[in-house]
């Protein structure tokens, strides 16, 4: 640990009076409170549109940041806009296909220490910067009709399962999930299915259903199409 996180620890345990939180805390809710705002604001008018998540670490030449970059272009060319975290990696060639394909190109930008700075794929005027994860998180699955899941770490883990577990508790539509890449995903799905369904018993057989695992970026395209012609809507509305 750093002398940075050390600091934070401690901080934590600080002796403060019951007001000096209070205030810090109240003030706090204000900025919480402005980032839906902005949030709320800017994505309200970007129509329908797809998250993709991935890692921020992935390189130019990794075949799934060709993929991402595919996979955007072709939702552009079937009517719909992209969302990503507006980082490197996997988002900058989520926002790079988006662009190259004349669709929106929306970036949820987060402000952190290290690792993300938004990449210049974005539309100027769909680049917002988040401090709170949460908030961030509500833009993602609010605004979102469709979510494809390239590999990435725990950050896209979070962002993975926090859909799926707004699905599963109906708290927001059954709208596709798409995994990419079945190599990287199907250890992850093997322990669902053994430990966590047969063994534990702690979700239903219906769970797996949830989410669709493909290797192409046809195959990902097909499965956001269908579900738009399975209710008789076009993405382009």
């Amino acid at each position: 640990m750093n002398k940075r996180e050390e600091k934070k620890v401690r901080r934590a345990f600080d002796k403060r009076s019951w007001n000096e939180r209070r205030t810090q805390d109240s003030w706090q809710i204000f900025k919480v409170m402005s980032e839906f705002v902005e949030g709320f604001s800017k994505m309200s008018k970007i129509g329908p549109c797809v998250s993709i998540f991935g890692s921020a670490r992935t390189k130019e030449d990794n075949k799934y940041y060709i993929l991402a970059e595919e996979i955007a272009f072709q939702l552009t060319q079937n009517g719909y806009g992209v969302i990503t975290g507006g980082g490197p990696g996997i988002m900058e060639a989520a926002n790079k296909g988006a662009t190259r394909g004349d669709g929106k190109s929306v970036g949820l930008n987060i402000e952190l220490s290290f690792e993300q700075s938004s990449n210049p794929y974005i539309d100027s005027d769909k680049l917002i910067n988040f401090d709170y994860f949460f908030v961030r998180k509500v833009m993602f699955v609010k605004y979102a009709q469709g979510f494809i899941v390239l590999p990435g770490g725990v950050g896209t883990l979070d962002e993975l399962f926090e859909a799926i577990t707004l699905i599963q508790t109906k708290k927001i539509g059954k709208f596709p999930i798409v995994l990419v890449g079945k190599s990287y995903w199907e250890g992850l799905i093997d322990w669902i299915k053994e430990i966590m369904l047969s063994k534990e018993k702690n979700i239903s057989s219906s769970d797996l259903d949830l989410f669709s695992i493909v290797e192409t970026p046809e195959e990902a395209l097909e499965i956001i199409n269908d579900f738009y012609k399975k209710y008789g809507l076009k993405p382009n509305f």
